[in-house]
């Protein structure tokens, strides 16, 4: 409970002392500006950024009143990397034209919406008359990307049991084994998933068109879709590698990159690049993410052999890493808490805030737990039994559970800005 105290202090320390957090992806404006009547139709719109989110060929179009498309060829880049433009056709007639903009910012956030202009002397249609109807994340659609992204956290974590079974416990455990293997398929499997529905997600179409072609090829446009490939490719890697590494010095070091690249592809396409500092993020977000890979995987590991003699064995192994990994984890979560909040108030007056309060919580509740766990078993010699030593590791794989179920929530949404 003392580390519990500490996170307390360094989490308000930190906060208190950051400066304003960077805010999402906003547009600055636009060529035409929304309302512009113009006596000659432009060749092209061009839409300003406040980052770089690289070329997503379909992130922009232009219609007529009726619906018709008068823009032509892919979206482009404009004169610098924060600009997105796409050509009109030629000699347009008078009339309103409307601007409809779905694309992903650099943390895999959809932001969409829209504006208008007019040619010549018709009339103007309002500003919100050119917003998609489809301009709200489809509930369903919504629901199950947190769902996926759960998985993804929660394989990480079981896979993180790889590495424990390398080097605190091997073992011929097959149940022990599966476990962790799990995790790989776990996660290749979710990013699979993710890869289908990140274009139903981004446009705020339904359900029915996860997975369809168009939306996938856009996806498989975006960094985003890139770094989803390679977390399956470095997830079978890892899965192949786990099989033969007992016996292999050569196979562990592959595990070992697999795993690095999975966690990376995480941290890339997260919160972490938004920073003003990016690459100091994104090695805070990477160390917090593999420490609890490493933690978790092994309190996982630690459940499952929990009516075995070597128990406390494995526990005196694993105990100073553990203890490692929840510093790294207190340290890098409240510096980056610091980062993506930015002010005490927003704790408690935004939906990320409070996500993050209780992740904070669910994570003080598990060092109390694993506490207690360390205690039955120093104890054990005096004639406690291991009852108390399992309740307490099945509690701690149940909470960490829900907190794997906060942070991806806490994931989907945009930080305070």
């Amino acid at each position: 409970m003392r580390l519990a105290a500490i996170l307390a202090v360094l989490a308000v320390w930190a906060i208190l002392a950051a400066p304003p957090a960077a805010a999402h992806v906003e547009v600055l404006g636009s060529t035409p500006t929304d309302g512009t009547r113009l006596t000659e139709p432009p060749s092209a719109v061009t839409i300003r950024l406040s980052e770089n989110i690289g070329i997503q060929k379909n992130a922009m179009r232009v219609v007529d009143v009726h619906g018709d498309p008068v823009s032509e060829g892919p979206v482009t880049q404009g004169e610098t990397a924060e600009q997105m433009t796409i050509r009109l056709k030629p000699d347009l007639p008078d009339g309103t034209y409307l601007v409809h903009y779905a694309f992903v910012s650099a943390d895999s956030h959809p932001v969409r919406g829209g504006f208008a202009f007019v040619v010549g002397n018709g009339p103007l249609m309002n500003a919100g008359g050119a917003v998609s109807s489809a301009d709200g994340t489809d509930t369903a659609v919504d629901i199950l990307t947190r769902v996926v992204r759960w998985l993804g956290y929660a394989g990480v974590a079981l896979a993180g049991g790889v590495f424990f079974l390398l080097y605190f416990r091997p073992t011929d455990d097959k149940r022990a084994h599966g476990v962790a293997r799990a995790g790989c398929v776990l996660i290749a499997g979710s990013a699979v998933f993710a890869l289908g529905m990140e274009g139903a997600y981004v446009t705020g179409a339904g359900l029915s068109r996860v997975f369809a072609p168009d939306l996938l090829a856009n996806t498989l446009d975006t960094a985003y879709g890139k770094l989803l490939i390679l977390r399956i490719v470095a997830a079978g890697v890892l899965l192949y590698a786990s099989r033969r590494a007992a016996t292999s010095f050569g196979y562990q070091n592959t595990a070992i990159v697999s795993g690095f690249l999975i966690l990376l592809t995480s941290s890339a396409a997260g919160h972490a690049i938004t920073t003003q500092i990016m690459f100091l993020s994104l090695v805070g977000d990477l160390a917090h993410y593999g420490a609890m890979a490493l933690w978790l995987g092994g309190v996982v590991q630690l459940a499952l052999c929990a009516r075995h003699e070597d128990l406390p064995q494995a526990m005196a192994r694993f105990s100073p890493v553990a203890k490692i990994c929840v510093a790294i984890i207190v340290i890098s979560g409240a510096l980056l808490s610091a980062a993506y909040v930015g002010s005490v108030s927003a704790l408690f007056t935004t939906a990320y805030g409070l996500l993050l309060l209780a992740k904070l919580a669910g994570f003080v509740v598990l060092l109390a737990l694993a506490d207690r766990c360390r205690r039955a078993v120093d104890a054990r010699s005096t004639g406690t039994t291991l009852v108390r030593v399992r309740t307490a590791l099945v509690a701690e794989v149940a909470i960490a559970a829900v907190v794997l179920g906060i942070a991806a929530a806490v994931a989907t949404i945009g930080t305070p800005g």
